[in-house]
């Protein structure tokens, strides 16, 4: 993005914000502790907005609609269901807003490709935010990938039991989409480190006992890199889940990384050695603070929606082996 109308250090970023729920709240707490932005107005679930509006002392909206079309905002950060993200984020940019959006930017990609373009027509800001990128665990493969030699193989595993399931959009259908895409995070992860996929498999199964809603899902996906470096990713959630595991383990063939919940190891011919795994905390203010820091400074941001996009493209591919059954290609 051109930012031809800033600078922002000589004025505050007027903000709004979509969602009440978990991510909403840490956004808004961040927004708030910045004194580039003033929080102008939130919209969401009535009942939480209300409470949200009094707590961060801002204008609680009774639609998403209605928040976009304000002219007193520069900003809109959406944080509210999957399935939403792009009519909302097309109607900011429509009304002139700079976008923060969670991941996955759509549940479409063609949407994707379309509000990517419409940004750059419009010179405003389209920030995807993806804080595994940010975090601890991501910082630690980082630093020691190169110590394990060429890397052949990855398995990473995120299991969540949850007993009874909820009965929540991120346990619906439409809201949350296909896992992969939902949890884009795991996926673009391994991408931003090993780079680009060639082939994808996937195979998926869901427990439900009504139309739209699971009470649980299990999904497992084969990624062939282009490097040659094999990768199965796991995700689950719910009723029929019995242990959790968060685990990732990368191997090469001078040695193996294992980060396992908060625990890391490096495993070599010289033994055994736990390596430092940092936190996951303060990731949601840390993104704010960069997206600030690029508005107002020009401060390079660690992620571009292009990035994103190609990822929600191979979480696309798995969703359409997991429906075909077939080996899907990236590249013609």
């Amino acid at each position: 993005m051109n930012n031809n109308e800033l600078p922002l250090s000589k004025k505050s970023l007027r903000v709004g914000l979509v969602g009440t729920g978990y991510a909403a709240k840490l956004r808004a707490e961040a927004l708030q502790q910045d004194p580039r932005t003033d929080l102008i107005a939130i919209a969401g679930n009535p009942e939480r907005t209300a409470v949200l509006a009094q707590e961060y002392a801002t204008v609680g909206m009774n639609s998403w609609q209605q928040l976009v079309e304000r002219d007193d905002l520069d900003m809109v950060v959406i944080c509210t269901i999957n399935r939403d993200h792009g009519r909302i984020a097309r109607a900011a940019l429509e009304s002139g807003k700079h976008v923060i959006v969670e991941y996955p930017l759509s549940v479409n990609v063609k949407e994707a490709e379309e509000l990517i373009a419409l940004a750059k027509r419009l010179n405003k800001l389209l920030h995807v935010e993806h804080i595994e990128l940010l975090g601890g665990w991501h910082q630690t493969l980082k630093q020691h990938l190169d110590q394990i030699g060429d890397l052949f193989y990855v398995r990473y595993s995120t299991l969540n039991p949850q007993h009874p399931a909820p009965r929540k959009w991120t346990y619906n259908h439409e809201m949350f989409g296909f896992p992969l895409i939902g949890a884009l995070s795991r996926l673009n992860r391994l991408i931003d480190l090993f780079g680009e996929v060639l082939t994808v498999n996937c195979h998926q199964r869901y427990w439900q006992t009504e139309p739209n809603y699971y009470q649980t899902c299990l999904c497992s996906a084969q990624l062939c890199f282009e490097s040659g470096l094999l990768a199965q990713v796991i995700y689950g959630k719910g009723e029929t889940l019995w242990q959790s595991e968060r685990k990732l383990e990368v191997q090469g063939e001078k040695g193996e990384i294992i980060l396992d919940t908060d625990t890391g190891m490096l495993v070599s011919a010289a033994g055994t050695k736990l390596i430092e795994v940092g936190t996951r905390r303060g990731l949601f203010a840390k993104d704010t603070t960069m997206v600030l820091d690029y508005l107002c400074d020009g401060s390079p941001l660690y992620i571009t929606p292009e990035q994103s996009l190609y990822t929600l493209k191979v979480a696309d591919a798995a969703s359409r082996a997991a429906t075909t059954g077939l080996t899907i290609f990236l590249k013609e």
